[in-house]
């Protein structure tokens, strides 16, 4: 269940458009780790998850991408979120974003889609608008429990999975997800101004604030990075068995999104746990491994 949330997770190997499970760009120059509506997927679930991707997608881009100021932002997204609720509610929606909204109104009809987790991913990336630290592992939980949990319930609704044991699987590897993107992704939020590793831990470990912001890889931040990384696995390794719940191809295609998840896990603890420094990327290799790794599971 991919996050969308880029960096949700910039970045290499993207099947957005439906078309395989290969690298690919989407977008204005974006990459994702995992598959999005991938051949692997179910033909009639499809335009659904696309839909669903690109609504995402296209909020996420609003927050993040160009120059406008957080004002035009922050407005940008409530006129989004007002058009939201208006292809909800089978109302004409702006023009601004109608491509995005022809493809979603159908699916929200077709599979009685919960608007309220299209509104929770919204209510993240307005908060990327104005929050650039986070004090707690619970501020940031709460976070992902909204910029990703999301996608994971969604898609869980299309393939008509819903028991309580399933869902909380899904938020685990949904959130899983999102904070092996933090950690891969140092290197470049931290320059942009936006610190995810959260305060609470970084006293444990004697790291401050400058220390991250001058990508100071001592020692002490390498644990501290260590520290997060290992608990960012732990938390997959809880949603593992919905692997099992997911009927057919979507079974697999989770497979391979869980996996795409822990080999960024083991090019990070390659890496010494430097990713202040550098940013692990998957390659040909690590599609294969991958692969054979998801038949085991």
């Amino acid at each position: 269940m991919p996050p969308i949330k880029s960096s949700p997770v910039p970045k290499e190997i993207n099947t957005a458009k439906a078309t395989s499970f290969s690298q690919l760009k989407t977008g204005i120059d974006h990459y994702e780790n995992f598959p999005v509506a991938s051949v692997l997927c179910p033909p009639h679930l499809r335009p659904a998850i696309a839909a669903i991707y690109w609504f995402a997608r296209t909020a996420d881009d609003i927050a993040d991408e160009g120059d406008a100021p957080p004002e035009q932002r922050l407005n940008d997204l409530a006129a989004y979120r007002a058009d939201l609720m208006a292809s909800a509610a089978g109302l004409p929606t702006s023009p601004q974003w109608a491509a995005v909204f022809e493809r979603l109104r159908p699916a929200i009809t077709q599979f009685a889609l919960p608007v309220n987790l299209l509104a929770d991913l919204l209510s993240a990336f307005e908060q990327d608008v104005v929050k650039q630290r986070y004090a707690s592992q619970a501020e940031l939980l709460d976070y992902c429990a909204r910029s990703a949990n999301p996608v994971g319930r969604l898609l869980l609704h299309l393939y008509g999975v819903h028991d309580d044991s399933a869902l909380q699987e899904s938020d685990c590897i949904c959130t899983a997800l999102q904070l092996i993107n933090f950690w891969q992704d140092l290197s470049v939020d931290i320059p942009r101004g936006r610190i995810y590793l959260p305060a609470d831990a970084w006293g444990p470990h004697g790291v401050d604030e400058a220390q991250l912001l001058a990508l100071d890889s001592r020692r002490n931040a390498i644990n501290l990075i260590a520290a997060c990384t290992r608990s960012a696995r732990a938390t997959m390794l809880k949603g593992l068995p919905l692997v099992r719940k997911i009927p057919g191809r979507g079974g697999w295609e989770l497979r391979l999104v869980v996996q795409g998840g822990l080999r960024i896990l083991d090019k990070i603890e390659a890496l010494g746990f430097n990713t202040l420094q550098q940013r692990p990327k998957l390659g040909p290799w690590d599609v294969l491994v991958m692969g054979w790794r998801a038949l085991w599971m």
